[in-house]
């Protein structure tokens, strides 16, 4: 496997490698070349790459035509531009038919607010891509994840979206890289059924600070990675959720539509069990992750303070 450095790095790097190995791979650009981090896709396989300029409804309606045909189109830009500026084209002319387009969503969560601020970082994607049916949903959370779920994803019939972000990402898999199984949760720390922590994505390292922490105060933890929103690993989660009684959801996302919801829909529909959800409450504000996150109520001591809080019930 090549080792790639941030998300969109890694995304490139492994679309590269597909375009490579078959020319029915695609990369669909809505004017994002270089946020996408493409241009030496471009460059050398230029019979892949296919520019629209600004124009993310379109960017989506060429790669749905393209995959009547056979090809097998990404279409990556900024996460909001796919799933709010072109939702009505994800919906009608990709999820609908069910064709085989793959949609890569950058700048997802709080690391875009840096550069960029509140209009270029997205906090709804998933909840919105969760409203429509037939689209696979990953959330990796790092780069050799990224590039795995990348290939992952190529190899699936039908729609798929992909959230990434801006490239500056910590490593959580570095020295351990386990393989991308689509549909299957991932326990990355079993230190006990006290409590449970779900999370995914890129504050996955904060989480994983956080049930470590858990253990010096003696709550055993386990930490399950929820790297696949649809199709769900329902029965993984539920018997998590039946071996501890009590969790916690921790996401980059607003906590209505995403990772809490759906923990929420699995306690609801299949087992009890006492949940808080930490994730965005409200819009957030331009500034650097750690000042957001500490504002938000989004570090790790906060899922120590939520899970003493729980087990204290």
């Amino acid at each position: 496997m090549m080792k790639y450095k941030g998300t969109r790095s890694a995304f490139a790097g492994a679309l590269t490698e597909l375009c490579g190995a078959d020319k029915k791979y695609k990369a669909i650009s809505p004017d994002s070349l270089k946020a996408a981090r493409l241009v030496k896709l471009a460059q050398k396989y230029p019979e892949c790459y296919v520019e629209v300029g600004i124009a993310e409804q379109c960017a989506v309606d060429v790669a749905a035509g393209m995959a009547t045909v056979g090809s097998v189109p990404f279409v990556v830009t900024y996460a909001g531009f796919i799933t709010m500026r072109a939702c009505e084209q994800v919906r009608t002319f990709v999820a609908y038919p069910d064709l085989n387009v793959k949609l890569v969503g950058l700048n997802a969560g709080m690391l875009g607010g840096e550069r960029e601020g509140v209009t270029h970082q997205f906090f709804e994607d998933i909840g919105i891509m969760r409203s429509i049916p037939n689209i696979t949903i990953v959330c990796p959370s790092d780069d050799t994840q990224v590039y795995q779920a990348t290939k992952a994803i190529a190899k699936l019939d039908g729609p798929a979206y992909m959230r990434i972000g801006n490239n500056r990402e910590p490593g959580v898999f570095v020295d351990d890289i386990p393989d991308f199984e689509i549909s299957k949760i991932r326990i990355l720390r079993d230190y006990g059924s006290d409590i449970a922590v779900f999370t995914h994505g890129f504050v996955t390292d904060r989480a994983i600070k956080a049930v470590e922490l858990l253990k010096e105060f003696g709550i055993g933890a386990t930490l399950v990675e929820v790297h696949t929103i649809r199709p769900l690993d329902v029965e993984g989660i539920s018997a998590v959720l039946q071996k501890c009684g009590k969790a916690i959801t921790y996401e980059d996302h607003f906590i209505n539509g995403g990772l809490g919801s759906v923990i929420s829909e699995v306690i609801a529909e299949r087992c009890s069990a006492k949940l808080i959800r930490i994730g965005i409450t409200d819009f957030p504000e331009s500034g650097t992750p750690d000042d957001l996150f500490k504002h938000f109520n989004m570090e790790s001591d906060d899922i120590v303070k939520a899970a003493k809080s729980l087990c204290r019930d």
